[in-house]
């Protein structure tokens, strides 16, 4: 690739990787994450550089959810935790998929993945208000249904349903 190639950053939302209305099986994930890295592949083909970001919010909320059903069995992991760990795992299908695509139009490219981390301040009063919903979609129904259960404090998401906001931890 030449050094004059130009760089283009590729941003995903999470709703683009785990859709509203899918189960969130791995199966469902790879299909959209494999349609992206085919597009992403043609671009890497005709010359450019790509930087894929994503968002992880519907794959981190169901990680917090397999924990909170696990809690009696396996110690849960705080959100940063399981922040990365969705990063790992987008990660490594964006690679794999990345990878395939790449051998298929014979471009010989390498292709790797980052875990990020953001340092925020501990006393930012944003802490104390969580406004980022993340998981899964409700219905108004069950939202209130796990409000009342388990004390979520469900927010209406840009019309698409309800969805608790998470407060994240610091360490």
């Amino acid at each position: 690739m030449s050094s004059a190639a130009k760089t283009v950053v590729v941003a995903l939302g999470g709703n683009a990787i785990l859709q509203p209305g899918q189960a969130g099986t791995f199966e469902e994930q790879l299909v959209n994450v494999d349609g992206s890295a085919r597009r992403i592949a043609r671009l890497v083909s005709a010359g450019y550089r790509c930087v894929i970001t994503h968002g992880n919010g519907p794959q981190v909320g169901n990680i917090l959810i397999q924990n909170e059903a696990a809690a009696a069995q396996v110690a849960p992991m705080p959100m940063d935790v399981c922040g990365a760990q969705s990063q790992g795992m987008l990660g490594y299908l964006f690679e794999q998929c990345l990878i395939n695509h790449l051998r298929r139009l014979a471009a010989a490219v390498p292709v790797c993945s980052l875990l990020t981390e953001t340092l925020v301040e501990a006393a930012d009063p944003a802490f104390a208000a969580p406004s980022k919903p993340v998981g899964p979609f409700y219905s108004a129904g069950r939202a209130r249904e796990l409000a009342l259960e388990k004390g979520y404090a469900m927010r209406e998401d840009a019309g698409r349903g309800w969805r608790p906001p998470w407060a994240p931890t610091s360490c």
